[in-house]
């Protein structure tokens, strides 16, 4: 069983693992950086864990010994990351749509307007494709 576990401190955190911790769990995500006193926790509640996640930002910030040990008991800690930032309102595919028609020889104002983009947007996905400034080069 996987249990994910988000707080907002380390005291909320282990207060938060020993209401959902039990022998089913084998796989647990903390959204904080694992210390000893957390990974102790962990195991005195879950013996039967067998994956400690955490984001990948604060993986590099664990201890090496922490990680070997760990591996050492058949446990494996990993970054497991979760998408971040806003998402994107087009898709990879529709962003090929609009620079299929600019190959053709279609104006941005008429892409814009046959596929329900803002026209600022049209230029942004121009440029970002290494178009250049679509505006200069008589469009």
């Amino acid at each position: 069983m996987r249990v994910e576990v988000k707080a907002r401190n380390n005291a909320e955190l282990l207060k938060k693992l020993n209401e959902v911790l039990n022998e089913d769990v084998t796989e647990v995500y903390i959204n904080l950086r694992p210390t000893k006193e957390i990974l102790v926790h962990i195991l005195e509640r879950a013996p039967n864990v067998r994956k400690i996640s955490c984001p990948p930002s604060l993986y590099p910030k664990v201890s090496k010994k922490i990680i070997h040990a760990l591996s050492q008991m058949g446990i494996q800690l990993v970054p497991e990351g979760y998408p971040r930032g806003r998402p994107r309102k087009y898709d990879e595919k529709t962003v090929m749509a609009v620079m299929r028609l600019m190959e053709q020889g279609v104006p941005p104002k008429e892409i814009s307007s046959r596929m329900g983009i803002p026209l600022r947007t049209v230029y942004y996905m121009l440029e970002r494709a290494g178009v250049g400034d679509a505006r200069k080069a008589g469009y």
